[in-house]
């Protein structure tokens, strides 16, 4: 069954002056980097930018570098002659050919190899270049979008990454944002992953989230961005005992379990090695603690902070004067 392609949801300032700049580098027939932490959608912004543009009716081709190993790259993406190696019994067309006419992103392009990275600088200041095991020299019209969360101009300096290339593919660098400053696009994308969870799921309906569960969404920093927030509530969809209630809440570590390993003594309780003596003082501090951090990520507002603690503003404001913050 042919999975339902992941949408562009988003109302917030930082990411709909994103997609502004993919539409505008959409038109240009020049190379691209994106650039994003991981789960921020890195993928859906490189088929945006091909279907946007008059290649839009040509191959789209994808390939994860740090998928394959480096001595199998080089084949993968320029193609080889038969006899090239061993193995190699028949022609193989790489990934620059299959893009002819269209685009080729290049995922995870920082762990490719320096002699792949001149390879693909070729290829991208001239349209050249020769299979493995032939001399004759090939000519191809393809697009090269790259992906990477890495900082690239560090490993350049580093050594790690070609500087002749970082020029060729930076003609414009889409730099996406990640969730934690995309607070008002969580709960539409949420209830986008909800629907569609349910609907996969065979039921009529989804009947929302309640306010712990919402507070969790708001009040979460998510470090894997989109990709963590989709299973996280697609995970709650299915879990939920009573799909005609609203979520009661997210299990936001799927790995959370009085019997998880730990890395230090193999399997054993890894919870805290003794009770707190004061419960009431423990209790006090982790309230601090948390309503600290929602003020610092909400620039000092407690109008949003309570609103991402699913607090109203009088018992934010009480929270503060409590504690003197």
């Amino acid at each position: 069954m042919k999975r339902e392609a992941q949408p562009l949801i988003g109302e917030s300032g930082a990411f709909l002056e994103t997609l502004e700049q993919v539409s505008r580098a959409a038109e240009l027939n020049r190379p691209v980097l994106i650039v994003g932490e991981r789960g921020t959608g890195k993928e859906l912004i490189a088929e945006r930018l091909h279907f946007l543009s008059t290649r839009w009716d040509q191959p789209l081709v994808k390939l994860n570098c740090a998928a394959i190993s480096s001595s199998l790259l080089e084949s993968e993406l320029f193609g080889h002659e038969a006899g090239a190696f061993t193995d190699a019994g028949s022609r193989r067309i790489g990934r620059f050919e299959q893009a002819d006419g269209g685009t080729l992103l290049l995922d995870e392009l920082a762990t490719t190899s320096d002699a792949v990275q001149e390879k693909v600088l070729r290829i991208v200041e001239y349209g050249e270049f020769e299979r493995l095991g032939s001399s004759q020299t090939l000519s191809v019209d393809v697009r090269v979008v790259g992906a990477t969360n890495e900082d690239l101009p560090a490993l350049a300096s580093q050594g790690r990454f070609r500087h002749d290339l970082l020029d060729r593919l930076a003609f414009d660098v889409i730099t996406l944002p990640p969730l934690r400053v995309r607070r008002e696009d969580i709960l539409p994308l949420a209830e986008n992953f909800a629907m569609r969870m349910s609907r996969e799921m065979g039921r009529e309906l989804f009947a929302g989230f309640s306010a712990p569960a919402l507070a969790q969404l708001a009040g979460h920093a998510w470090p894997g961005n989109v990709r963590e927030l989709k299973n996280a509530v697609e995970r709650a969809v299915y879990r939920n005992p009573a799909p005609e209630k609203p979520i009661r809440t997210l299990d936001l570590d799927p790995f959370e379990s009085p019997w998880r390993p730990c890395s230090d003594a193999g399997f054993r309780q890894c919870g805290p090695e003794s009770l707190p003596h004061d419960l009431r003082g423990w209790l006090d501090e982790q309230e601090k603690s948390i309503v600290e951090r929602a003020l610092a990520e909400s620039s000092g507002n407690r109008k949003r902070a309570a609103e991402r603690l699913g607090l109203s503003y009088d018992q934010m404001r009480g929270i503060v004067r409590k504690h003197s913050l």
